[in-house]
């Protein structure tokens, strides 16, 4: 058995997502199991060195998994020729910048979505890297989810017959952060640092719909910028002038018609922060984060309208809820960094690409667009 090292710069990791999801429970979750075991017996052990402008932050992650290596250099970081691998879940605004450098040094890349601000520059750099020669992937860690395993186990089942629509509620109250602090950083809320939710959270649906329901052909959104004043880290207030809210509409290949509302500005009344409801012909679901409730047509009640009595029904009753596997899921974060790892040593197949990242910014600039001037955009087939 070999054991193989793998060097990987991770930029911006002392964020909340990166420094959680990405650091602690995948790659040093990866490491302290004794690596990752390969087909043939051999193994490959992560060995990051972290990247970010607050030496203290950086200094006090790396101590608290002991890692020793941390730098404020990217650009040393990325001359050292032992580190084979660029990752990045820093500011969207900065991403593609970031990424061509790496591409330039020859890394292979892996990193967060939306994968650059807009289109032109998502397409540019997967043309960059797709003409090196490197391998490249982006984070699409909704398909990860129990919940949404559980769903694309009933459709790749046949339970729902023909799905007529899907609907999706997301979101929570992010507090402005004067009273309470803030539970997102101040740059999602300015758009000259890429914030904004349509960016954000259409990069998420374009995958999501795609994977699981079918192409999206088109679509109709309504942005709205609901608090446009909000404080930031350090307690001072500035103007919030991205879109913090987005009502979206969706049609895709094959007839399903899907709704999304996307807020930082709702208060949860559901049963999980991401839900989704699928109705087909045959049966009926209802998705959060980790649980998956269904019914049948046989167990669908008959209700009758009339609001002049107490409802008899109640309609929680005839859903069942998908049992967990035998086997729990893993951490989605961590499998998808497992696949992609698979992908650089063993060619294993990964199609999450900056290719299909760059779908995610496409749909999102789609939405703005329909958005500014009121009216269905249709999606087209990106060309490499």
């Amino acid at each position: 058995m070999t054991e193989h090292r793998l060097g990987i710069i991770m930029n911006g990791i002392t964020g909340r997502m990166g420094a959680n999801q990405h650091l602690a429970r995948s790659i040093i979750a990866i490491r302290d199991a004794g690596g990752l075991a390969l087909d043939g017996g051999d193994r490959v052990m992560p060995d990051p060195i972290l990247v970010g402008r607050n030496e203290d932050k950086l200094r006090r992650l790396a101590g608290s998994h002991g890692i020793e290596r941390w730098t404020t250099d990217l650009d040393g970081a990325l001359a050292d020729p032992g580190d084979t691998l660029f990752f990045d879940t820093a500011t969207t605004g900065g991403r593609a910048e970031l990424l061509r450098k790496a591409i330039a040094a020859g890394k292979h890349i892996y990193c967060e979505k939306p994968v650059a601000a807009n289109l032109a520059d998502a397409l540019d750099v997967a043309g960059l890297a797709a003409r090196a020669g490197i391998k490249n992937g982006v984070v699409q860690d909704k398909l990860f989810l129990p919940g949404l395993r559980k769903l694309k186990t009933l459709i790749d089942g046949g339970f729902f017959g023909r799905i007529l629509s899907v609907r999706g509620e997301f979101g929570y109250w992010v507090f402005e952060g004067d009273e309470e602090p803030a539970q997102r950083p101040s740059w999602n809320y300015r758009a000259a640092d890429g914030g904004g939710i349509i960016l954000d959270m259409l990069a998420h649906w374009r995958y999501v719909l795609d994977n699981l329901f079918g192409e999206v052909e088109s679509v109709s959104c309504l942005g709205a910028n609901h608090l446009d004043k909000r404080w930031d880290e350090a307690g001072q207030p500035y103007d919030a002038d991205a879109d913090d809210a987005a009502y979206a509409t969706f049609r895709l290949k094959g007839g399903t018609i899907a709704h999304i509302n996307s807020s930082w500005c709702v208060r949860v009344r559901r049963d999980d922060l991401l839900t989704f409801q699928v109705d087909g012909t045959r049966g009926s679901a209802m998705v959060g984060l980790r649980r998956c409730f269904i019914q049948s047509l046989a167990d669908t009640p008959l209700p009758v309208w009339n609001p002049d009595v107490e409802q008899p029904i109640d309609f929680r009753d005839d859903w069942q809820e998908v049992p967990d596997p035998e086997v729990p899921y893993d951490n989605g974060f961590k499998a998808q960094w497992e696949a992609f790892i698979r992908h650089l040593f063993e060619d294993a197949p990964f199609p999450w690409t900056l290719l299909e990242g760059a779908k995610g910014v496409q749909l999102a600039e789609a939405g703005l667009e329909s958005w500014a001037e009121r009216r269905w955009v249709d999606i087209e087939p990106l060309v490499p």
